[in-house]
């Protein structure tokens, strides 16, 4: 009898990107609580997952939304990112960025 598989899968982010990738950069990041990000952009692409605790996030010309833990995000490349803030005044955000990159970019660039 074949057993029935333990795996179960759950797409979380689907993009289109007209990149070659040569390298991603993982990190790990943690904001405090209360904390948001300068305005700022990324030479290029950055997909990403938020790991515990809640995000203000808003690309220019979009709405902006709240992101929860489990939720994915896609920040495009050379697109301004107006937030990025944690959404809670006491619980720190943690998070993960994959910044994918077609040769030596930097991972990001603040604006004012």
């Amino acid at each position: 009898m074949a057993q029935k598989s333990q795996i179960a899968r759950k797409e979380l982010l689907k993009v289109s990107m007209n990149q070659k990738v040569t390298t991603a950069d993982v990190q790990e990041i943690t904001m405090a609580g209360g904390q948001a990000a300068p305005k700022h952009l990324h030479p290029c692409p950055v997909i990403g997952i938020i790991q515990s605790g809640e995000v203000i996030f808003q690309i220019e010309g979009e709405e902006s939304v709240i992101l929860h833990a489990g939720d994915a995000f896609y920040e495009p490349k050379n697109v301004n990112i107006l937030h990025f803030d944690n959404a809670s005044k006491e619980k720190p955000l943690v998070f993960t960025a994959i910044y994918l990159k077609k040769g030596h970019e930097e991972n990001i660039k603040f604006f004012k």
